[in-house]
């Protein structure tokens, strides 16, 4: 009977001592978090700034990353004013990685952390703007794309130029919170540049929100602008319903940054791919949850843009766009 006890008593000892490595070895690896930022009109995620989530997680899915599965991701989608509390709130959620969809939100998440690594796909001059300290060698907890978008203003210009060849007058239309003051200035000036070169007078209207786009609009035609040229601007992108319509009600055709506005009924675009460049935040972040450092992965930077018409609405606006602008379209909407 002795003897029994002891074994009994030395068995259960050892069960005791198994038992907690064995529950170590059954508990499932920790899913890594991203933090989502990106931009909305009135914190209503339907209105965003946003193209393409859908694209950012099915290439994450390529990687074998799963949203709800084996990835999760906070998304946040929060106005201007609400980036810098929204960085606070990932931050304290302790997320491995924040995808910042704009150069507003990143500039909210820099300010947040310093540790926790940034992904930005759309970038205007992350160096201008104090994301990065260069595009080779980012240097901190950032890294991403640029758009390119501060630089293709002037091209945007010369096509719209191109498309209506007998304008005069381009109204510019900026937000003043879309990039740092510096970024803003250089991209005014070599607008300013382009638009002596192709002999067009510009009219400047600066909105700081989506309530003084109205106004903007209709001080525009007042000055018998013969077009808009749309700046890059992530509240704009948010607020591209609103701004194709504007333009219809006041018979001014615009150039914005990207198709996106185009297939809403807007009349020209240049500018990258946006889908794409989410695709390649994609990457950035399974370079980084597999121990990449932001510091070391360079700034990329497009190569290829995208010319965008609608030619519903030139008829529209009785604008004859020339075939040769046509032919080099990527997208026409008839």
């Amino acid at each position: 009977m002795i003897g029994m006890r002891r074994r009994e008593f030395i068995a259960l000892v050892g069960g005791a001592v198994a038992w907690p490595l064995l529950a170590r070895a059954q508990q499932p690896a920790r899913v890594p978090v991203i933090g989502y930022m990106t931009m909305s009109l009135e914190g209503d995620p339907r209105l965003t700034g946003d193209f393409s989530f859908d694209a950012f997680v099915q290439e994450l899915a390529r990687y074998g990353r799963v949203r709800a599965k084996n990835i999760r991701i906070e998304y946040r989608a929060e106005t201007i004013e609400r980036m810098p509390a929204v960085a606070v709130e990932l931050v304290a959620l302790k997320v491995d990685i924040i995808l910042a969809v704009s150069t507003p939100a990143a500039r909210a998440a820099q300010q947040a952390t310093s540790a926790i690594p940034i992904v930005v796909p759309n970038m205007g001059d992350p160096v201008n703007d104090g994301l990065v300290a260069s595009l080779a060698h980012p240097g901190g907890n950032i890294t991403g794309s640029t758009f390119l978008g501060p630089e293709l203003v002037p091209k945007r210009l010369e096509l719209l130029k191109e498309a209506i060849p007998n304008a005069s007058r381009f109204a510019v239309l900026l937000h003043t919170e879309a990039f740092s003051g510096l970024t803003m200035r250089d991209m005014l000036a070599q607008t300013e540049v382009a638009a002596r070169t192709h002999g067009v007078q510009l009219q400047r209207l600066e909105v700081r929100s989506i309530d003084e786009l109205d106004h903007a609009f209709s001080a525009i035609h007042a000055a018998r602008a013969d077009a808009v040229i749309v700046f890059p601007s992530v509240m704009f992108s948010a607020a591209r319903h609103l701004i194709v319509d504007l333009a219809e009600k006041h018979r001014l055709p615009t150039m914005s940054v990207g198709r996106e506005f185009v297939q809403l009924g807007g009349f020209i675009s240049y500018g990258i791919n946006f889908p794409n460049s989410f695709r390649r935040a994609a990457t950035y972040v399974d370079q980084i949850l597999k121990g990449a450092k932001p510091a070391d992965l360079p700034v990329e930077q497009p190569t290829r843009f995208e010319l965008a018409i609608n030619l519903k609405t030139a008829k529209t606006l009785g604008i004859t766009v020339p075939p040769s602008l046509v032919a080099r379209a990527d997208e026409v909407i008839e």
